[in-house]
């Protein structure tokens, strides 16, 4: 990519006034990231922008800065390569060491285990020993429980004949006492049967009494309710007439309070219109007053 001169010149300038600013700057920067390259590091960037600001004067181009940027970029894939290969070599070694301590691990149970082996061999050992004896104890053991138990045997068998001897003789007793105890039943039921026979006609006869008393009493208990019937209705008809009663005196005692107040209200309104001198009570007052007045003039007169 090539640019105009004045863009070159405007571009090679501004390189030229910066270049002792990005030398502290890259000098610092390197110092802060790897402590042994920082001044090569810091020497190479400003070779990079003398270099870039004499190619923008001369060919008013910046391959060389791509060229760096293309060499920048291989190295940092190296080192990321080596990087990778650095852990490869780590994970590798730590698998390395873990597979190591479990073998070391296996190598000591093996040995735990051919110990445990041994001692088990021995145990068993004792064991066959320890059984052997029991066996010999045992037998002993069994021959005379056996003695015992043919003894207990003999003695059992001696017991169980007496016993036996002894259940025959209450047989016999039981037998005869099951022989009086089924007569004593037969006469038992015999006389219950005769019993239940009584019973039975005592609870025909009664039977037929009840009967007799229900009917009389159902006889009786239709008249009662005839005659609760007839009482229901006089008791109705006399309500009634009673009601009638008391409405035909509630209307007479209704025209006598109508009377008494009517009454009242017209000695009342008399007695305002002869206070007040109206109607037919004005009539006589004014004729009173005539006659007094023709007085009067006649007295004037006769006086003149």
């Amino acid at each position: 990519m090539r640019l105009s001169r004045i863009e070159s010149l405007a571009a090679a300038a501004v390189l030229e006034d910066c270049s002792d600013e990005l030398d502290v700057l890259g000098l610092t920067v390197a110092l802060r990231a790897d402590k042994q390259r920082g001044p090569a590091r810091a020497k190479s960037i400003s070779q990079q922008v003398l270099k870039l600001s004499s190619e923008l004067e001369e060919k008013q181009s910046f391959s060389s800065l791509l060229a760096v940027l293309e060499e920048v970029k291989q190295e940092r894939e190296a080192e990321e390569m080596k990087r990778q290969a650095k852990a490869e070599l780590r994970q590798r070694i730590t698998t390395l060491q873990r597979q190591q301590a479990e073998v070391q691990q296996r190598i000591s149970t093996l040995k735990e285990r051919s110990v445990l082996a041994e001692k088990l061999q021995e145990q068993l050992d004792d064991q066959k020993n320890r059984k052997a004896v029991k066996k010999i104890l045992e037998e002993k053991r069994m021959a005379l429980q056996l003695e015992q138990v043919l003894s207990n045997n003999r003695k059992a068998e001696k017991q169980l004949e007496d016993q036996r001897e002894m259940v025959q003789i209450q047989l016999t007793e039981e037998r005869e006492v099951h022989e009086k105890s089924v007569k004593f039943l037969q006469n038992r039921q015999e006389e219950l049967q005769l019993l239940q026979q009584q019973w039975q006609r005592r609870t025909v006869q009664m039977l037929q009494e009840k009967k007799l008393e229900v009917a009389t009493v159902c006889c009786k208990r239709t008249l009662n309710l005839d005659k609760l019937s007839e009482m229901r209705r006089k008791i109705r008809e006399m309500e009634r007439v009673v009601m009638e009663d008391r409405e035909e005196q509630e209307k007479l005692r209704q025209q006598q309070r109508e009377a008494r107040a009517a009454t009242k209200v017209q000695e009342w309104w008399r007695g305002c219109m002869a206070r007040r001198g109206l109607g037919s009570f004005k009539k006589a007052d004014d004729k009173k007053g005539e006659k007094k007045k023709r007085k009067k003039k006649k007295e004037v007169m006769k006086k003149k």
